[in-house]
């Protein structure tokens, strides 16, 4: 082993005997990790360091290829992270400012939400008010080109990445639209985006639907937002109200808290346990609920997960609402995320979590109380997709489980608690 390789290997070691991580409670909760090491702590066993070391000597010289040295340490890391448990990851400059965005809402780009289908990139739909909606792209447009680099639809991520940057800058979208019949090209100046992370319309007089995409750190504001324009929009009281969790991956623990607690008197939320010094703890309601204890059904599927369970599990273990569609996909873990050196982080799992009833999620999920007729993914996600440009009745005519869940409402199967 050459001396040069040796000290680079020495400082690699001692810099993973030496570091330990103050573990917090949150689903992708982000803070800076500045406390004190745990001097307590027992060091790597020099055996398990020198089998570390032993490798990266081994890649380094004789692998087929020349493997540059930090590739080589930050593709050791990864495989350390990701091997503790599905949900543990290694995050790269990239990766880290990608949940930065979807825990905050807050990026610079042009303001479109994408998806792949059979082999294209086709907006989902453009954010209201930013540079993308404001030049007329449309949902169904098919991106055929930015900045004239042809797309690979195999590359959603790279797509994304060449949509955003620094404010005041100019990108070229060259898009095919359905009834046009040649591309269309958009000249569009970046600007500061808001993701939206609530979605509401009014389904008929007296009844509400929300739809919550994920949970960021102004979730909690969009709804209440949200409440208060259906309020405004029914020409009677709100008698009842659709929550829609499907397809909703999860996002911020606390979110989902407040979330909860919006529509709770009293009662615990959600509980936690895990081995860092705020991994462990127990959120309970405050009184004060947003629609007065009007009856709630929340529609779940197999896309449903961890903060959307969290919020599905503390109503229907308070009784407060009716849980409706398929079993929900069962990840009852909170990942922390952990700043690193330049740029990079790590997010961990920190704590595994309990409905109210002291039932785990992990593995098992939400069971509804209502079982609608299966929906496949495809159906799901292209009745979201309406669902952020559509009025109310479009929705009812193309989605049939919303349909169901305004039945349970109207039918008055709905547990509730708002005076008689």
């Amino acid at each position: 082993m050459s001396l040069k390789f040796r000290s680079f290997l020495v400082l690699i070691v001692g810099t993973v005997l030496g570091f330990s991580l103050s573990l917090g409670g949150g689903v992708l909760a982000q803070r800076d990790v500045q406390e004190p090491l745990d001097e307590a702590s027992e060091p790597l066993p020099w055996d398990e360091a020198r089998l570390l070391a032993e490798v990266l000597e081994r890649v380094k010289q004789e692998y087929v290829e020349p493997v540059d040295d930090r590739q080589l340490m930050e593709a050791a890391v990864r495989g350390m992270v990701m091997d503790l448990d599905p949900h543990s990851q290694f995050l790269d400059s990239t990766e880290y400012e990608e949940v930065r965005i979807s825990t905050t809402g807050n990026y610079s780009g042009v303001g479109l939400e994408v998806n792949t289908a059979e082999g294209e990139v086709v907006v989902v739909a453009p954010i209201e008010g930013t540079p993308a909606d404001r030049a007329g792209l449309e949902a169904g447009d098919v991106i055929l080109s930015i900045d004239g680099v042809q797309l690979d639809a195999d590359s959603l991520g790279e797509t994304i990445n060449r949509m955003r940057g620094k404010p005041g800058t100019r990108v070229a979208l060259t898009v095919a639209r359905e009834g046009e019949p040649g591309p269309l090209e958009f000249q569009l100046i970046r600007s500061h985006v808001q993701v939206r992370s609530v979605r509401s319309e009014l389904l008929t007089p007296g009844y509400g639907y929300v739809r919550i995409t994920h949970f960021s750190e102004t979730s909690y504001k969009d709804l209440r937002k949200a409440i208060k324009s259906l309020e405004r929009a029914s020409p009677v009281e709100l008698d009842g109200l659709v929550i829609d969790l499907r397809n909703n991956p999860g996002g911020v623990l606390e979110s989902a808290v407040e979330i909860s607690d919006a529509f709770l008197d009293s009662g615990v939320i959600v509980t936690a346990s895990g081995r860092g010094r705020d991994a462990s703890f127990r959120h309970e309601a405050r009184p004060g609920d947003l629609l007065d204890g009007a009856p709630i059904v929340v529609l779940v599927n197999a896309g449903s997960a961890s903060a959307s369970e969290i919020l599905a599990g503390a109503l229907q273990d308070n009784d407060r609402a009716l849980i409706a569609g398929e079993k929900t996909f069962g990840k009852g873990s909170v990942q922390t995320v952990m700043p690193l050196s330049n740029g990079r982080a790590i997010k961990l799992t920190t704590s595994h979590y309990y409905t109210p009833s002291g039932a785990t999620i992990q593995g098992q999920g939400i069971t509804p109380d209502t079982a609608l007729a299966d929906t496949s993914l495809e159906d799901a996600l292209a009745a979201a997709t309406s669902h952020r440009t559509e009025a109310g009745e479009a929705l009812l005519q193309k989605d049939g489980q919303l349909r169901q869940a305004l039945e349970l409402l109207r039918g008055g199967r709905v547990m509730h608690s708002k005076a008689q």
